[in-house]
Parts: C-alpha cells; structure tokens; sequence
C-alpha cells in the first residue's frame, strides 16, 4: 500500500474511494463477459454500451459513443495439415488459430523455418521460399534492438514468395497466438495462421527433414463499422487532455490485460477525476477507442476529428494490469516521463520507463503528429505478450489491488498534467518523422503504415 502522507494532489477522501471501490473492478468484470469484443463485431458494441454505462455512473458529462468504418474480419475454420516427414493433422484452436487480416485459403508446400523471422533470417533462406510454407517463431531475438512485429515477419513471407505464414509461440505452454497482419491493407496477401509452441516446435523438427505441410484458413473480410465511448470531465477549456485505451479485444478470449483493464481504468480514473473535491484546471476528455487490434481505427479516428493543438498530452492504457508496477513510454515527450517520476516517487512506487517513439499502441496516432503522447502499462516476468493475444487472457491473471494502485498513480498523473505541473511540448511532424529509429521506419514502410511520404528526408 501507498504511503498515506505522499504529498498527492488528489484528496485522500478520493484516493481512500479508490481503495475502497468496486466500480473499476466492476466495469472490468462487466467487460470479459461480454466475450469476444472482436473490432467491428456484436461483443465490440456491448463492450462500448459497457463502458458508455460506467461512464454515465461515474458522473462525466455526455457519454456517447461514435461510429465509424473499418475494413471488418470474421473467423472461420482453419487447420494445419503435415503430409510429410509424419502425418499429423490440427484443426481445433487449442492447436491452430487463423491471423486477423487472412485471406480465406490454401496452400500447400514445403515448410521453411525461418526462426525468428527477423529481416536476416529471410533473406538467408531466400532461393528456399518460394511456394513454400514459411514458418516464424513469435520470439524477438535477444540481440535485436527492437521488437519484431509479426506484421513484419508476415510480409517478409509474402515478399519472398511464400505461399502461407506460420507463427509459432515461444511460450511454452501459451496456446496458439493471435494477432493482425493485414492492418490497413486488408486483407493480407497469403493464408496465416498461428500455432502453439508445442506444435510449432514439432514442425520446425519436421523442417529439417524435409516437412510438406497444407495450411487452410477460412474467414471472412467485409467492411463494418467499429466504435468509440467518449465523455468529459472537468471544466470547459479550449486545451484538454486525453485518456484512452481501447475496448476491441482479439475473439478467442476475455482480453482481460489487453485490454478490458485499460478500458476500465479510463472509467475509474474519470470517476475519481468526478469527485467534488477534485479541482481540474483543465478539461479531460476520456476515450475509449474502438478496433485497436486491427490498425489503430479508433485513435485514427479521434486524432483526424480533434484540434490537436488544442491536446495538452495524451495518457493512452494498454496492458495496464499486469501488476501495480508503472511502465511508461514517452516517445522522447520528456516531460510525460517526469510527470509519472513525480508520481511514484510521491507514492513511493516503482517506474520503469523508455524513451524509444514505437508506432505499437493508440497513442501513436497522435504521435505521429506530433501530440505529447505516452503508452502506459505494468511491468510482469512474463515473456514477450505473456497471455495476451491468447486464449488465456482471463480475469483470473488480474488482481484487483494491483487495479486499485494503478488507477491512483493515473489519475494523480492525470490531474497534475490537467493542472500543469508538467507543460509538454508539441512537435512537427517533421521533427517526429526524423526522429524514429531506423528499425521502426523499416517496420512501418515494409507494413505500408509509413504516414510522412516516401521520402524520410523531406520537408513537409
């Protein structure tokens, strides 16, 4: 528990509320039961009326939600089939699981492990891939100085002539992984599926003595719509400051950590910010965005829609419940980083941080823009996504006293941003362009989510 005499500028009667309330833990609970909240599917609209409901019991002021368009995917059988060097056949999902942004299809061919599926690793198996079945572990390489998104691996495959993608966990024990491979480009170019480490490993043995495999995935890509919960709290001012998080969770599980506990906790943080006792100088719009999973469409759609100028700073929620340890990425807004020191150091928490801008979360689109924005969540052991993107990201992996400490380090970083203690600095886009890692302009460009123009070196 926080030191009681913390200098905090939240009243102890509502940092007291905080440990004594349900209503967060509530609304998360509210949240996994819906289901599958895929983006612009059934369970995604109760998720929104969920959090659009608690936004209205918090007290903010006109919670509403927005619609708006996005490329949709639906999930149908798929199976993994070896021919040869041993016939094994995988269909159930414990074993196999199509990647969102599929095509529906089949293909049949050889099967080449590429390892980790970094850059080096493809074209080292490049005069091999061909038609063939190209299989990539989940695992980033301990050497690599960024992590390797899937997307990449999958359009490496494609590039190089492949005919399916394979992505293995590394976890062992973790079931089959999930996630996007189509984002604005859907749907993808070949089938891909993801498989269990145990099954993926069993292959990647079958490899070196010469595995056939069949891959067949069947979906379904239309458009529909996805949304996003909106609502106020504080006094009207021309700046404000945002939190968000998003609602849309992968289809085969609660997305309990990724992320109905940032939904939820955009919630209680509103509901704190409520209090009559709190005095915001400023505006705080919270948001929860919509589709997320798939490409950012929600936060897209908030950044296209808002005055970003009129943005003092963006708190985005994601994987925030880990455990009650704040990690904080600042994409180089260093005074978001010094925000949430002031905060643990008050409260007697601990912080890790990072400095390096990623374009993986929702508060990517408003950095790209230029907009101080930061990805906070927890710190765990566990290795690359733990259960996220899994089957197993259940309630049960949560604690409600690790949601309760999280809540109040955000709400009181929340208010002290509202009431200026920190003044982040906006940005040019230029100054952002020139200011990403090599390595991140590689990703974005090779999954066509490059936003500056072809040319890294241009004025704008």
């Amino acid at each position: 528990m926080f030191e009681t005499d913390a200098p905090l500028h939240l009243p102890e009667e509502v940092v007291g509320d905080a440990y004594t309330s349900s209503f967060g833990w509530e609304t998360l609970t509210a949240l996994v039961d819906v289901g599958s909240r895929m983006a612009g599917q059934t369970g995604e609209r109760r998720g929104a009326e969920v959090v659009r409901d608690a936004f209205a019991e918090a007290g903010l002021s006109d919670p509403r939600i927005e619609s708006f368009d996005v490329p949709g995917w639906w999930r149908g059988s798929s199976s993994l089939s070896v021919h040869e060097p041993h016939e094994r056949h995988h269909e159930g999902q414990q074993d196999v699981l199509a990647l969102p942004g599929s095509p529906a299809g089949e293909a049949t061919g050889r099967v080449v492990d590429v390892g980790a599926g970094t850059y080096d690793d493809f074209a080292a198996h490049a005069d091999a891939l061909d038609g063939a079945i190209a299989l990539a572990s989940s695992r980033t390489p301990e050497e690599s100085d960024r992590w390797i998104h899937r997307m990449e691996k999958y359009v490496s495959a494609a590039d190089h002539g492949a005919a399916a993608f394979v992505f293995r966990n590394h976890v062992d024990g973790a079931v089959p992984p999930t996630g996007e491979v189509g984002y604005h480009q859907r749907p993808g170019p070949i089938p891909a599926v993801g498989v269990s480490k145990e099954v993926g490993t069993r292959l990647a043995r079958y490899a070196e003595r010469g595995a056939e495999a069949t891959v067949a995935v069947d979906c379904r890509n239309e458009p529909t719509q996805s949304r996003n919960v909106v609502a106020e709290v504080g006094p009207e001012t021309a700046e404000e400051v945002l939190v968000t998080a998003h609602v849309d969770a992968h289809d085969i599980a609660d997305g309990a950590n990724d992320n109905g506990a940032g939904s939820a906790l955009v919630a209680e943080v509103g509901r704190l910010l409520a209090h009559d006792a709190v005095d915001l100088d400023t505006r705080v719009r919270l948001v929860t965005f919509g589709a997320e999973e798939i490409g950012l469409w929600g936060a897209y759609h908030t950044a296209e829609t808002s005055d970003l100028d009129a943005i003092r700073g963006v708190i985005n929620l994601d994987g925030a419940c880990s455990s009650r340890s704040l990690r904080v990425g600042t994409n180089g807004f260093e005074a978001l980083g010094e925000l949430f020191a002031g905060v643990t150091d008050d409260l007697d928490a601990p912080l890790s941080t990072g400095d390096t801008i990623a374009p993986h979360g929702d508060q990517w689109a408003f950095v790209q823009e230029g907009v101080p924005a930061a990805m906070v969540s927890t710190t765990s052991e566990s290795s690359g996504r733990g259960w996220g993107h899994t089957h197993a990201d259940t309630l049960d992996k949560l604690d409600s006293r690790d949601f309760r400490a999280v809540a109040i380090q955000v709400a009181e970083g929340v208010l002290r941003l509202a009431n200026g203690v920190v003044e982040p600095t906006h940005r040019s886009r230029a100054e952002m362009r020139d200011r990403i890692d090599e390595g991140y302009v590689q990703e974005l460009k090779q999954g066509g989510r490059w936003p500056y123009g072809e040319d890294r070196t241009q004025t704008e």
